[in-house]
């Protein structure tokens, strides 16, 4: 198969899996395991960045008017060194608290995670683990606080549940929507806060991997697959953001909980026959 339709593919993946509380890690080993595509430039450093990015652009693109107001309002705490009845400067800081687990791990482990935590039967477990634990969340979690009642504590709890999504399986927006859940926020709020957080995580992730593929380089022949593969990763992040976040106004995780334990559970006894 053209390289090109390999790489559409696995932005399509990328695109609907980052959000969605399933797993983009997990899925793009899957995916090429499954179709039996053994190409090296799929798990190439340069494309995995570039799938990032696309759906980063997703995140700014869907959260702009967000941002906006955030970052105005966190460097205004900085200068005030007061929040004051401003209730963007607080969640800037919330989001800044809860993305130092992420990015401090992530630095500290990236090198170990790219290289030990790419087994297919890892994957699985981790699906079927991250499954369970957001069944629990919906099971548990109270569901009465809207972003404005999550506190400084709650918030660096679903920070360290983020960093958690470092193993391939366990899915970013899973875990930390899972510690939303914990933390008593509804559903929308919690896959809200969820989405605002991974977007300093995607980044610092992005500028790492980055600054490593920049020393690397990127063939030539690659280009137009890596731009395909981060399109498609940036318009369809961008309807999933869109898809979740009305599906969670009368809706629950049910479906993705099911989903991850048939998946994982199929894999698991696929490796076991």
């Amino acid at each position: 198969m053209d390289i090109v339709i390999q790489a559409l593919v696995m932005g399509l993946v990328q695109g609907l899996t980052e959000f969605l509380p399933v797993s983009s890690s997990g899925h793009l080993i899957l995916v090429p395991f499954l179709m039996g595509w053994d190409d090296a430039f799929l798990n190439s450093l340069e494309f995995s960045v570039m799938l990032h990015l696309g759906t980063l652009a997703a995140l700014l693109g869907y959260f702009r008017a967000d941002w906006l107001r955030l970052v105005p309002a966190g460097l205004a705490s900085l200068r005030d060194r007061s929040f004051g009845d401003d209730p963007d400067r607080r969640l800037a800081w919330l989001i800044a608290v809860a993305s130092i687990p992420a990015l401090v791990l992530g630095f500290l482990l990236n090198d170990l995670v790219s290289t030990r935590f790419r087994e297919v039967g890892l994957v699985a477990l981790a699906l079927v683990v991250g499954g369970a634990i957001l069944w629990l969340a919906e099971r548990w979690g109270t569901r009465t606080r809207a972003i404005g009642g999550l506190g400084f504590g709650g918030a660096l709890g679903i920070g360290l549940a983020q960093a958690a999504a470092l193993v391939p399986g366990i899915s970013r927006s899973g875990i930390s929507i899972s510690a939303g859940l914990f933390a008593g926020l509804e559903r929308e709020s919690a896959a809200r806060f969820s989405f605002l957080l991974a977007t300093p995580a995607i980044l610092g992730a992005g500028l790492l991997k980055g600054a490593e593929a920049a020393v690397e380089g990127i063939p030539a022949e690659d280009i137009d697959a890596i731009i395909a593969g981060a399109t498609v990763s940036a318009v369809v992040g961008w309807l999933s953001i869109r898809f979740l976040l009305r599906l969670l106004q009368t809706g629950t995780f049910t479906p993705f909980v099911i989903y991850r334990l048939l998946v994982g559970t199929a894999i698991v006894v696929y490796f076991s026959v």
